[in-house]
């Protein structure tokens, strides 16, 4: 009962940070729980189940649920364009799921990676479903308690890296602007900029991880 108590005070601070300029401390927060859902509908299409007793679920029709609404969509989107690249992440980069911190470092060399070039939101919603298909493969080998770490691992990286380009966008919200095309001619979409840096990290991360290995 306490950790659903929590739970539901933490889910209104949340949502009560959507009704004004959110804190960085607030654009974490919010960039957790829109993590834990995020992989929770991904595991939940795979299959796969996953305990996070800290997930209190989002107000249907609230801002969160929208943003995280179009973050999935736009996931959607990416794993259209090509998708074997969200999958099967670990065995693309040779990870072992062993070590919690042998996968979060990888994860925030990957998460580097992708915004070494600059930030966009098609680089955002790559890194949520880095994080979503790591999960995953986390959850098939049976390492679930990893998928918190990762979760937490996204948003100590937003707080580092993200939190001051969404706080001059008015914070999460500023996704829900991104027009999401249903034309299967993708090639000039804006979420290619996304898929494209994802395909370099595969490369990339490999060789900066196999040094330490």
């Amino acid at each position: 009962m306490e950790v659903l108590r929590r739970s539901s005070v933490l889910a209104a601070e949340i949502m009560d940070a959507f009704d004004r300029s959110p804190t960085d401390k607030e654009l974490v927060a919010q960039a957790k729980a829109l993590g834990r859902e995020f992989v929770h509908a991904r595991l939940l299409r795979a299959g796969l189940a996953w305990s996070a007793p800290e997930r209190a679920g989002l107000v249907p029709g609230g801002r969160l649920a929208e943003v995280c609404a179009v973050l999935l969509r736009l996931g959607d989107e990416l794993e259209l364009i090509r998708p074997s690249v969200y999958r099967n992440v670990a065995r693309q980069l040779h990870l072992p799921l062993q070590s919690e911190p042998v996968v979060t470092d990888a994860f925030l060399a990957v998460a580097g990676h992708i915004f070494s070039a600059g930030i966009t939101w098609g680089k955002v919603v790559s890194l949520y479903a880095v994080a979503a298909g790591l999960a995953e493969d986390c959850v098939r080998q049976a390492q679930p308690a990893m998928v918190h770490a990762l979760v937490d691992c996204l948003g100590e990286f937003v707080r580092k890296t993200l939190a001051t380009w969404l706080r001059r966008r008015g914070g999460w919200t500023d996704v829900l602007k991104c027009v999401v095309s249903t034309d299967p001619g993708l090639r000039s979409h804006w979420l290619v900029a996304g898929l494209c840096s994802a395909c370099r990290f595969l490369r990339a991360a490999f060789f900066m991880l196999l040094p330490e290995r």
